[in-house]
């Protein structure tokens, strides 16, 4: 715990240096007049979306983004969205156009999506009640509250954050059955992740949904997009490989702490 303390304390440092050059959009390329004759289109990887968590920016992926290109991500698009957003499922519309306009522009039909806490839940919300999952591949989720967070309590002036409680309107929205949803979720969650409440509330569980969970051991929240076995194993997933493991995943698979042939994933 004092190890993982800080780290947390050195990552929340250095992110404080990085904050304001993330504050401003990416720049662009324009759409081309046939994005369908890319010679990236069919071939390359995916394009990656990062989306941040509450009350930060994309340049909480500066290290993760280093190093999907360093290993062949061609396509790597870091979304803001604005503090002031005040609903989850006006943040997952706004996600979904963006979506559509990096396939216009990449020629790709499909994204894979990487989701850092309250990043993850909008993605979750627009592939699984938005019809998202007809345009994303994976969904990363990185310390997601799925099943709401007590700590969420603790800013609940914001309306997000009164999103985010477990009971919520919008958690049980997420509950609802999913019949036939295509995107392939991998859900990171750590053992001493502070800001959920309890841990396992980062867990994804649901009986529709194909689903990887992700135990990480011993860093907390803010680590997760930062470190380097972590963003090994989201390497993995954003290349179809089951983390830990050979094998495909399995529909709903349950996750075990014992061996990393089930998914368990420890980081020193």
């Amino acid at each position: 715990m004092l190890r993982a303390t800080a780290l947390e304390l050195a990552v929340l440092a250095g992110h404080l240096v990085l904050y304001p050059s993330g504050m401003a959009a990416e720049q662009r390329d324009p759409v081309p007049d046939d994005a369908s004759r890319l010679p990236t289109a069919g071939r390359a990887r995916r394009p990656v979306v990062l989306l941040h968590g509450f009350i930060d920016n994309r340049s909480v992926f500066v290290l993760l983004r280093r190093s999907l290109s360093r290993h062949g991500w061609r396509h790597l698009e870091s979304l803001n969205y604005s503090p002031l957003t005040c609903d989850i499922r006006t943040a997952a519309e706004l996600l979904g156009r963006h979506v559509e306009e990096i396939r216009a522009r990449t020629g790709h039909p499909e994204v894979d999506i990487v989701g850092h806490s309250l990043g993850g839940l909008i993605a979750r919300y627009y592939v699984q009640c938005l019809g998202g999952d007809t345009h994303v591949r994976t969904l990363v989720t990185l310390g997601t509250p799925h099943a709401g967070t007590r700590s969420a309590r603790l800013v609940s002036a914001h309306p997000i954050a009164r999103q985010m409680r477990p009971g919520s309107d919008l958690m049980a929205e997420l509950r609802r059955p999913a019949p036939g949803c295509r995107t392939r979720f991998v859900s990171f969650w750590s053992d001493l992740d502070t800001l959920m409440v309890p841990v396992e509330t980062a867990r994804l569980d649901h009986p529709d949904l194909t689903v990887q969970s992700v135990r990480v051991s011993g860093i907390g929240h803010l680590a997760l997009p930062v470190h380097p076995a972590v963003a090994t194993g989201i390497r993995q997933a954003l290349g179809d490989e089951e983390i830990g493991s050979e094998e495909n995943n399995e529909k709903n698979e349950k996750h075990e702490e014992a061996g990393p042939s089930r998914g368990a994933f420890s980081v020193a």
